[in-house]
C-alpha cells in the first residue's frame, strides 16, 4: 500500500528513516532531491518538479512516498 504525502506536505514518519540532504540528487536531472519513492524495493529520488511530474504514474506502484518539498517554501522564508 502506498503512502503519499498530502498537498500540505504531511509525511508519514514511518516512511522517513532520515531527512533528505543536499547530497541526495534527483535521478531525472541531478537537482537536490526532495522526494523519495520506493518501488519494487528500489529507491528513486526526485526533485520537487520531477516528483510532481511522475506522481500520478508512480502512485499506483509505489510502496512508499516520502515528500519533503514543503521544505522549499520554509527555506525561502528563512
Amino acid at each position: 500500500m502506498s503512502q503519499i504525502a498530502t498537498e500540505n506536505g504531511a509525511v508519514d514518519a514511518l516512511d522517513a528513516p532520515h531527512q533528505l540532504t543536499a547530497a541526495d540528487r534527483c535521478d531525472a536531472c541531478g537537482a537536490q532531491a526532495y522526494i523519495r519513492v520506493v518501488v519494487n524495493n528500489s529507491e528513486l529520488l526526485f526533485c520537487a518538479h520531477h516528483g510532481r511530474k511522475h506522481q500520478e504514474k508512480l502512485a499506483a506502484v509505489a510502496q512508499s512516498w516520502h515528500d519533503e518539498s514543503s521544505r522549499l517554501f520554509n527555506e525561502q522564508r528563512s
